[in-house]
C-alpha cells in the first residue's frame, strides 16, 4: 500500500513503568504480587461525576450504560489510598526526578508548577472513578523530526484480574507517558520512533522491564477517516502491523460508506420488533435461553454487514462492540445466517416478518430483559448510521487484539475528562533543579563504545545494552571479568540453556559472578560454564560444582588423554593428518568436562597430531 497516498498521519503515547522504591502517592511498595496473596477484597459502583462546566465525557457517558459492580483485591502491601478512603501524600519526587531526567534527554522544556490533575475513568481501572496524573514538560524533538508534545507523570491503573475484578497491587506506581505530536506517515516510522523513546526510557535505568511494564497507544488517521487511538499495544514488534490493519479497516469503511450511499441504504430505529415468538423452538443455545429478542431492519445492507474490513473482523464485528456496551454477548446477522444453531426456516421467518427484501439485512440481538435488547438495538443503528453517513470512520478508542486488529472500546475522550486534583499540592521546579540533572549515556551510544571499546561484534552490544542483564555486564567488567566472556554467556549460553529447558531463573548475578571469576581463575575452563550454571541453578554451591563437574587436570594428565585418543584413532588422524584437530577436538574436551580450556587442549592436540604427521612423513 502507498501510505503517502493514503494520507496515513500517526502518533504514538508510550506509557513506561518506573522503578521507584514507592508508588506515586503513597508510601507503599510497587512491587506486583500473586493473585492468591490477596488479604481482602471490597466493591464499588463507578459513576461519572460533571466537568467544571457542568459537562459529563462522552466516553464516560459510554461506560456508564450498565450499571457494574468491580470488585478489588487488596495485599499488606496496598493501603487505604489505593482504596480511595485517604487522601494521597505528595508526589513521589523520585518519580519526578527520573521525568525530568527524561525529558531533558528529549530537550523538552519543564513546567514551572507541577500540578496534578484527575482524568475520569470509569471502566474499573481506578477505585476513585479517575487516574492522577501531571504535566512535567513540554515540546521535545524526535530523531524524524517529529515533535514530543507533552510529558507526564501518572500513575499506573488496577490490573484486570478476570471480568469485573481488579487486584491493586499494580495502582499507584508510577508511570511516564510521553506523547508524540502526529509526525508519522509509514507503519514502519511508527515503530521506530517507538523503538527509539523506549531506548532513551530504558537508558535511565529506572524503569520495570518485562511484559507489561511499557504500553504503547497508537493514534492513527487517513484522508477522509478519521483520528482512532489503538490501545495496549505491548509488543514492539507488532506496531507496525496495528497500524497497517487499522489504515486497511478506514479504507474498507470509506468503500462501504460510498457504496451504501450509492444503495440508497438506510436505517431507522422505528424499523425493530421483538420476534422472540418467532424462535421458540430453536436449537441456538444462544437464543433459546434468552427472554427477549429483538430484530431491526438495515435495508440496503445485505452482504456488507458480513463484509471482512480487517483480518477476523467484519462491520458486524463493529456493531457487536456497540451492542456489547449494553451487557448482551454480540449480535445475530442474516448475512451470517443460518448458524449457529439457527435453522433457514427461522431466518426466512424473522426476514418476512421484518418485511426485509434481498439486498436489507436483519440484526437480531438476545437480552435478558426487553430494555436490555432494545438498549443494544439502539447502539446497532448508531453505528450502522455511522457507516451510511458521510464520515463512516468514527472518532474512537480501540483495544488491539491477539495479531495487531482491534475491537471498539469507547468514542475518543474529550475536554470534560479532566479536572484539578485538590488533594495534591503543586511542586516547583526551579532552575537549580533543572540544572542539576545528570544525563545518563543513551544505550545506542553506549552500544557503539562496547563495540569499539571490549571488541564485541556490534549486533551483539546492542543485544546487551538492551539486555535486563547489562547492570550485571557492568559489574562484571569493573571485576577485570574478560568483557567477551561475560557478554557471550548471557547473550549466548544463557539462551541454549533456556532453549533446552534449563531452570536458570533462580541465579543470581552473584551467581555469575563467582563462575566467571573461576574461569579467569584457572579454576575451570569457559566451556564447563553452561554445566556450572545448571548445576548452582538446582541448589549445588559453586564449590561443589567445580570439584564434581571440573576436577582439576595437569598438562601431563592431559597429554595421556590427548595421547590415548589419538592411539585409539590413529587410522583416522594420519588419514586426515592436520583436519582431524576439529573431530578430535571435541572427544577431548568431553573427556576432560571443562576442567582444561579450549585454547591450551587445542595447543596440546595440535601438537601430538603434528607429532604423528612427522613420523608418517619420515
Amino acid at each position: 500500500m502507498d501510505y503517502k497516498v493514503a494520507g496515513l498521519t500517526a502518533g504514538i503515547e508510550i506509557h513506561q513503568q518506573l522503578n521507584t522504591r514507592e508508588k506515586l502517592f503513597c508510601r507503599c511498595p510497587t512491587t506486583l504480587r500473586e493473585v492468591s496473596e490477596h488479604s481482602g477484597s471490597f466493591f464499588r459502583y463507578l459513576r461519572a461525576t460533571e466537568s467544571e462546566m457542568g459537562e459529563i465525557d462522552r466516553a464516560a457517558q459510554e461506560e456508564m450504560k450498565q450499571v457494574r459492580k468491580f470488585e478489588y483485591y487488596t495485599y499488606d502491601s496496598t493501603c487505604l489510598v489505593e482504596n480511595d478512603e485517604e487522601p494521597p501524600a505528595p508526589l513521589n519526587p523520585e518519580a519526578l526526578l527520573i521525568c525530568l531526567s527524561v525529558g531533558k534527554i528529549f530537550g523538552m522544556m519543564p513546567v514551572p508548577q507541577v500540578h496534578t490533575m484527575r482524568k475520569l475513568v470509569i471502566d474499573g481501572s481506578n477505585t476513585s472513578g479517575f487516574q492522577r496524573t501531571a504535566l512535567v514538560a513540554i515540546n521535545g524533538s524526535l530523531p524524524n523530526g517529529g515533535r514530543i508534545e507533552t510529558l507526564c507523570l501518572e500513575e499506573e491503573a488496577a490490573q484486570r484480574v478476570k471480568d469485573e475484578v481488579f487486584s491493586l497491587d499494580r495502582l499507584g506506581i508510577p508511570l511516564i507517558e510521553i506523547t508524540t505530536d502526529p509526525c508519522m506517515h509509514t507503519p514502519e516510522e511508527v515503530q521506530q520512533v517507538a523503538e527509539y523513546i523506549g531506548m532513551v526510557l530504558r537508558s535511565t535505568g529506572c524503569v520495570k522491564r518485562g511484559i507489561g511494564t511499557i504500553r504503547q497507544d497508537v493514534n492513527i488517521s487517513i484522508a477522509g477517516g478519521a483520528r482512532v487511538e489503538i490501545k495496549g499495544v505491548q509488543e514492539l514488534e507488532l506496531i507496525a502491523e496495528v497500524v497497517r490493519r487499522e489504515v486497511l479497516r478506514q479504507k474498507n469503511l470509506l468503500s462501504i460508506g460510498a457504496e451504501l450511499i450509492k444503495r440508497g441504504a438506510s436505517v431507522n430505529s422505528g424499523d425493530s420488533q421483538d420476534v422472540t415468538v418467532l424462535f421458540s423452538g430453536t436449537k441456538s443455545s444462544v437464543l433459546k435461553k434468552a427472554n427477549h429478542i429483538h430484530a431491526i431492519l438495515l435495508k440496503g445492507f445485505a452482504g456488507i454487514v458480513g463484509r471482512e474490513i480487517q483480518a477476523g473482523r467484519r462491520l458486524g464485528s463493529e456493531m457487536s462492540d456497540y451492542a456489547k456496551k449494553c451487557g448482551v454477548g454480540g449480535i445475530f446477522h442474516t448475512d451470517e445466517l443460518p448458524a449457529y444453531g439457527v435453522a433457514q426456516e427461522e431466518v426466512d421467518a424473522v426476514r418476512t416478518a421484518m418485511g426485509a427484501s434481498p439486498v436489507d439485512c436483519v440484526v437480531l440481538v438476545a437480552g435478558s430483559t426487553g430494555k436490555q435488547a432494545q438498549c443494544a438495538l439502539s447502539q446497532v443503528v448508531i453505528r450502522a448510521g455511522i457507516a451510511l453517513s458521510g464520515s463512516p470512520v468514527p472518532e474512537e478508542t480501540r483495544k488491539m487484539l491477539e495479531g495487531g486488529s482491534s475491537a471498539y472500546m469507547r468514542p475518543l475522550p474529550g475536554a470534560a475528562r479532566m479536572y484539578p486534583e485538590t488533594d495534591v499540592v503543586p511542586v516547583l521546579i526551579d532552575s537549580d533543579l533543572w540544572k542539576s540533572i545528570t544525563l545518563p549515556e543513551l544505550l545506542n551510544v553506549k552500544a557503539a563504545r562496547y563495540a569499539a571499546t571490549y571488541g564485541i561484534e556490534p549486533a551483539y552490544a546492542a543485544q546487551l545494552v538492551s539486555s535486563e542483564k547489562l547492570p550485571l555486564f557492568d559489574r562484571a567488567i569493573a571485576e577485570g571479568i574478560k568483557p567477551k566472556l561475560a557478554a557471550f554467556t548471557l547473550l549466548s549460553t544463557v539462551t541454549e540453556l533456556r532453549r533446552e529447558g534449563a531452570e536458570i531463573g533462580s541465579l543470581a548475578d552473584g551467581d555469575y559472578l563467582g563462575i566467571w571469576h573461576a574461569v579467569e581463575d584457572g579454576l575451570a575452563a569457559k566451556e564447563a560454564i553452561p554445566d556450572l550454571l545448571r548445576a548452582v541453578a538446582s541448589g549445588m554451591t559453586l564449590e561443589v560444582a567445580l570439584s564434581s563437574l571440573v576436577p582439576p587436570v595437569s598438562v601431563d594428565e592431559l597429554e595421556i588423554i590427548v595421547r590415548k585418543i589419538i592411539a585409539t584413532r590413529m587410522d583416522f588422524v594420519q588419514e586426515k593428518g592436520k583436519a582431524a584437530l576439529g573431530p578430535l577436538m571435541g572427544l577431548v574436551m568431553a573427556e576432560v568436562r571443562g576442567s582444561v580450556d579450549g585454547k591450551i587442549v587445542s595447543g596440546v592436540l595440535k601438537k601430538e597430531i603434528d607429532a604423528v604427521v612427522s613420523r608418517k612423513v619420515h
